[in-house]
């Protein structure tokens, strides 16, 4: 019982190890663009690029692998990971760079899955929704302290120390699951055509269709977080990377709070979430450009950001419960397609219009993710009557 503890530890150090990888790069993105001589929306695109990978390869690579050894799978992933930070430490080229962005992209939906149905398998009768849920935690510890710590590194030491960071933390998941994580052979591979057969159904594209906005609308400006409180509120040097740990600090609040919310109501909940960070958005849109007014108004756009995590994954699970571990991955998938095409439309936005324009993309995606919400629930609710009246 004890081992087993110390694995699902081990599996949310990875998962840390794995967002810290892809987002802490949203915190050194001034760094990255002294560095490579390259502008504010060119760095922006190694945010992109990994969400884009994550959405398009994802389920694919997840269902290919899906009949291998669930340990190995993890210690390759692991290996790519601490391989491709410690390239990334030492890279003089931004095309370098970007090609060791794009090849652990490959794999984190597969790291997700993975994380989540081992964790579940380990956990004991009447554990198994919390050990889920400590993985995820593993996602909002990834945001907490994974970004801000990778930019305070960059700002007092350096941006290959930033790097250097994540390949630690990379490493020392490999060494764990390497040492206390028994071997996993997959007992009963679930067909292809079964898993596949859950995107045959109208209601689960809708939920997806809402993940992927509000994960636009979460990332559009999460995503450009340095630059925007550099240039607009003014806040300079390590001044940024507390205000991410603030930002990261009030979203363990905001897990507890969206969590208990969707435990009493939870179409209401979904509901009103995109509703309340168009009115978040709005007031810092008019507030932002003032420094202590935006450090505060930070405390509530952390605390609401960190509850679109939990709030889009549980909404999909509604609808993919059957199979899990690639609901899980098209999770991923599309919250990564979702941060694609915020940080690509906002990076548009900053390059026509300025860093003042953000804003405007976020709530641009919140608008499309209640519509997505209201359509899906019209649906339902039709269906509803139509099976009633027959």
């Amino acid at each position: 019982m004890k081992k087993n503890s110390i694995v699902i530890f081990i599996l949310v150090l990875s998962v840390f190890a794995a967002i810290t990888n892809e987002m802490g790069i949203v915190g050194v993105l001034p760094q990255i663009t002294e560095k490579f001589q390259i502008t504010t929306s060119q760095a922006g695109i190694l945010v992109s690029i990994f969400a884009l990978v994550v959405a398009l390869c994802g389920p694919f690579v997840t269902l290919i692998v899906s009949g291998l050894n669930r340990k190995a799978l993890l210690l390759f992933i692991m290996f790519i990971l601490t391989i491709a930070n410690t390239v990334n430490a030492y890279s003089q080229s931004f095309g370098l760079t970007l090609l060791f962005r794009i090849i652990p992209a490959l794999f984190l939906a597969l790291l997700i899955s993975l994380a989540i149905s081992v964790a579940v398998k380990l956990a004991p009768v009447g554990q198994k929704g919390k050990a889920s849920a400590k993985v995820f935690a593993g996602v909002t510890l990834g945001l907490v302290l994974g970004v801000p710590v990778t930019s305070l590194l960059a700002d007092q030491f350096s941006l290959q120390a930033a790097f250097l960071f994540s390949a630690f933390v990379s490493g020392v998941s490999f060494i764990g699951i390497a040492f206390f994580m028994p071997t996993m052979p997959v007992e009963e591979k679930m067909s292809y055509g079964k898993q596949f057969s859950i995107l045959g159904r109208l209601p689960v594209w809708l939920n997806l269709l809402t993940v992927t906005f509000i994960f636009a609308t979460m990332f559009s400006v999460y995503s450009y977080f340095a630059e925007y409180v550099t240039q607009i509120s003014h806040v300079k040097g390590a001044w940024i990377s507390i205000l991410l740990m603030i930002f990261g600090l009030f979203g363990l609040l905001g897990n507890f709070l969206f969590s208990n919310l969707l435990q009493k109501n939870l179409v209401k909940t979904v509901m009103l979430y995109p509703i309340i960070y168009l009115v978040v958005y709005g007031v810092i849109n008019f507030a932002g450009m003032y420094t202590m007014p935006m450090i505060v108004l930070i405390f509530i756009w952390g605390t609401v950001h960190s509850g679109g995590l939990i709030i889009s994954q549980t909404w999909l699970s509604t609808e993919t419960a059957d199979a899990p571990e690639f609901g899980n991955s098209l999770y991923m998938s599309f919250s990564n397609f979702g941060i694609t095409i915020g940080s690509s439309l906002a990076g548009w936005f900053i390059s026509q219009l300025g860093t003042g324009s953000l804003l405007l993309s976020g709530m641009l995606f919140a608008l499309l993710a209640t519509l997505s919400i209201v359509l899906k629930l019209s649906i339902s609710r039709k269906n509803s009557v139509e099976s009633y009246s027959k």
